[in-house]
């Protein structure tokens, strides 16, 4: 079986596609995060509109979990 060099693989990235033209992107930019087990959440339009920032949302969800503990000790 003949090996294919790089020049005969079906390479299925469109043609229009100029990676040329890519400037600034950073290998590895997140890693560091990942390692660290940061979650990454992807909010629904309706819901990011009414946060500016991820610290917004954390401050917003904070408060839930805050409310939900107190509901949750007031019930026992």
């Amino acid at each position: 079986m003949k090996k294919l060099n790089n020049s005969e693989v079906n390479d299925d990235l469109r043609p229009e596609y100029d990676l040329s033209t890519l400037k600034g992107g950073v290998r590895g930019k997140y890693a560091k995060r990942f390692r660290q087990g940061t979650n990454l959440v992807l909010l629904s339009p309706d819901v990011a509109r009414y946060f500016q920032d991820e610290n917004s949302v954390n401050t917003a969800l904070r408060s839930l979990v805050n409310i939900a503990k107190a509901e949750l000790q007031h019930v026992h």
